[in-house]
């Protein structure tokens, strides 16, 4: 009887994690999902043997430090992150608390590991290289819209990644014989704007890049898109499941997934200094035939038979 209390205060209390992104919880609400599989591949389990602490910047980036700082505040045993400016903020808010990212650029390049083969510091994650993707999906929206000859791209110009997402685009578009015309958007008024524009100029196809901002705003983009029947490449399968005309990129679940079995192997001791970069290997390239033939485009077969899904 006297043994008891002491074993029970010996017992680990539940480790917490604190989850930041600069999104909204709905956003990412299936891709939470799949995070929570991840865990519970590893033992893990929300609410049972661990607990996750979620902070959202609601499309705020500037709170993204403040957002940071809370957690580290509070001490939790791992902060996983998703997206380049949010693994930034995390990195600049500890050099102590394990950090487990997914980022769309090279994270050396970033600053935030000192090698993907060895991170070094605290930080490590799941990332996969928007610079081969931009140029894959840019090829496939030629081969959708094989007369294009001038494509409009829309950029965030707030984010860090920017100056390389261009010379990434200008590099496979000069390779290509395409034009680029590039408009910075960073608001949902500034995307009126750019259609309105597009209205007037009508650009042979849209590039959307590769950000955070843009997968917010995907109701939007897709809206606009079909109103003045431009031919979109989109970065996620979100957009051409609710009508966008393409996307190519990687399996976001996929990656979720693995960062979730990241963090999980971390509240296990592994020390992100000794843990690998996981390089993103799963990419997916959905059509929506639907939306082709609203745009009487005629889909390539090569395309079709390339495609992981069509939606008709």
């Amino acid at each position: 009887m006297v043994a008891l209390p002491i074993a029970a205060r010996a017992q680990p209390a539940t480790p917490t994690i604190g989850f930041l992104d600069a999104r909204s919880p709905d956003v990412v609400a299936e891709r939470l999902r799949a995070f929570h599989q991840g865990l519970r591949d590893t033992g893990h389990v929300d609410g049972e043997n661990v607990t996750i602490l979620h902070r959202f910047a609601e499309n705020q980036v500037e709170r993204l430090p403040a957002l940071a700082a809370d957690l580290v505040r509070r001490r939790v045993a791992v902060i996983a992150t998703s997206g380049d400016d949010v693994a930034l903020a995390a990195k600049a808010a500890t050099k102590a608390i394990p950090i487990s990212f997914i980022v769309s650029q090279d994270p050396v390049k970033l600053g935030l590991v000192a090698s993907v083969a060895r991170p070094g510091g605290n930080v490590t994650g799941i990332n996969f290289f928007t610079g081969e993707l931009l140029a894959k999906r840019l090829e496939l929206l030629r081969q959708m819209v094989p007369g294009a000859a001038r494509v409009a791209v829309l950029i965030n110009p707030a984010t860090t990644t920017r100056e390389t997402t261009l010379r990434d685009l200008e590099a496979a578009a000069g390779a290509m014989g395409l034009q680029i015309q590039v408009v910075n958007v960073g608001t949902r008024q500034e995307i009126d704007a750019a259609f309105a524009m597009f209205a007037r100029e009508r650009p042979d196809a849209l590039f959307i890049s590769t950000e955070t901002f843009f997968t917010t705003r995907r109701v939007q983009l897709v809206t606009l898109a079909t109103r003045h029947a431009i031919p979109t490449a989109f970065p996620n399968r979100e957009s051409a499941e609710i009508g966008g005309l393409m996307s190519y990129g990687t399996n976001i679940l996929d990656a979720w997934r693995q960062s979730g079995a990241h963090v999980g192997r971390i509240l296990k001791g592994a020390k992100p200094a000794d843990m690998p970069v996981v390089q993103a290997n799963k990419f997916e390239l959905v059509i929506n035939h639907q939306t082709a033939r609203a745009l009487s485009l005629t889909v390539p077969q090569s395309l079709l038979v390339a495609a992981d899904e069509v939606i008709e």
